[in-house]
């Protein structure tokens, strides 16, 4: 097994590091003094991040994550033509600092909205909604879960498609939302259920809901333990009666898991690339606080408990990145249902490493890991999160232990 990297993989990956170093990181203080200024009226375009979007496009760190096309020589819609496992080399760069995605249009939910545009949309779907999602005019949403149902089962979700002549009627209320607090949030793509007697997984269907469509509102936006997460933010959205034409269904009706699937395997490649990339960062807190202070006549990183937690926090690092790269390079080579297993496994084991480097982090901070002074609880705050989002552990173990347990049945 050669562990070397391509000449493309060094290329990206240095180039997405270097650009991060030079302008991205600088530009955090002046990130903090914009957001500042907004007030109570958080909910608006951040300038600093637009002017190092162009800065990214003009370098041509545009759309990473888009993967490579069999018509790429003539296709309009496409990006660096990375497969995942290139990508997720640059998503772990673009971790270390929880916005700077977004400097290369490569921030969830539009990545993943882009994708399903990319694999499934029409001609028109991609004109109107892929063409400025790929140019970072618009910005959009996912509204897949609901608070009234356990959505870790999707076949729970109750959102009613209706279909009406030649427009659909959609009635539901979804929330963590993510994305619909951004004034340049334009389009949704919502799952409802069209078909409640269909067979179990034919009974939903996704449709794109422009966000000025009436009847669609955002009720609140709901904070992550406390942090708002302005302008990007999560929200409960109310939809109803909103009247679409049947030309917004995504794929076909009834083919709403099909889409999700497609849609959610290289997004949770992504989010765990990113969890490491801040696992790294508070490793190097960690790090750098041990060795500054003094505590019982010796500095702290000379304590064994700290060389103990230090040391246990690279080996998690590695051991986890080496098992994302492993189904990131299984996704290209045999497809996302041939590595169910290790996308499974990585989606459990990426949060759960990255959260225990950020508390041992804060822990090493003292009182300071848990203000804002650090960063340190709103890292922790967004990667607890990822214990949830694209299923949670408990969905991923339980597949993980179906595939486990069916080597070893005895066939009847």
């Amino acid at each position: 097994m050669d562990f070397t990297l391509t000449e493309t993989e060094r290329h990206y990956q240095s180039r997405v590091r270097a650009f991060i170093q030079q302008h991205v990181e600088p530009a955090v203080p002046h990130y903090y003094e914009e957001m500042a200024g907004f007030g109570t009226d958080r909910w608006q375009i951040i300038p600093v991040i637009e002017r190092l979007k162009e800065k990214a496009r003009a370098e041509g760190l545009w759309n990473l994550f888009l993967p490579p096309s069999p018509h790429h020589d003539t296709e309009e819609y496409h990006g660096a033509g990375l497969t995942n496992l290139q990508y997720a080399l640059c998503a772990e760069e673009m971790g270390r600092i929880a916005w700077s995605s977004e400097v290369f249009n490569c921030s969830a939910p539009d990545t993943g909205n882009m994708e399903v545009f990319h694999r499934y949309g029409t001609e028109d779907q991609k004109t109107q909604w892929l063409k400025p999602l790929m140019a970072g005019e618009i910005r959009s949403a996912f509204l897949m879960t609901e608070p009234e149902v356990a959505s870790s089962d999707a076949t729970n979700i109750q959102t009613e498609i209706r279909r009406d002549g030649d427009d659909y009627v959609i009635n539901g209320r979804k929330w963590w939302s993510s994305g619909v607090g951004d004034p340049r949030c334009k389009i949704a793509i919502v799952m409802g259920k069209t078909n409640p007697d269909a067979p179990r997984h034919s009974q939903q269907t996704q449709i794109l809901v422009p966000m000025d469509t009436p009847g669609v509102t955002v009720k609140r936006m709901l904070p992550v333990f406390g942090y708002d997460d302005a302008p990007h933010g999560h929200g409960e959205v109310i939809l109803d009666n909103v009247r679409v034409p049947t030309s917004n269904v995504i794929l076909g009706e009834g083919r709403g898991f099909e889409v999700a699937q497609g849609r959610l395997g290289p997004g949770r490649i992504h989010h765990c690339m990113r969890t490491l990339g801040a696992a790294e960062v508070a490793l190097e807190k960690m790090a750098r606080r041990l060795l500054s202070r003094v505590a019982f006549g010796r500095p702290i990183a000379e304590q064994s408990i700290w060389q103990q937690r230090i040391a246990e926090a690279r080996i998690d690092i590695e051991m986890t990145r080496l098992l994302c790269l492993k189904a990131a390079d299984m996704m290209d080579k045999v497809g996302n249902k041939e590595a169910q297993l290790e996308i499974a496994m990585i989606k459990v084991a990426g949060p759960r490493v990255a959260l225990k480097v950020i508390d041992d982090a804060i822990q090493a901070h003292g009182g300071g890991g848990v203000s804002d002074d650090f960063g340190l609880a709103k890292m922790y705050a967004n990667i607890r999160t990822m214990r949830l989002v694209d299923g949670p552990d408990e969905v991923h173990n339980r597949a993980i232990a179906r595939l486990e347990l069916g080597r070893y049945k005895v066939a009847h």
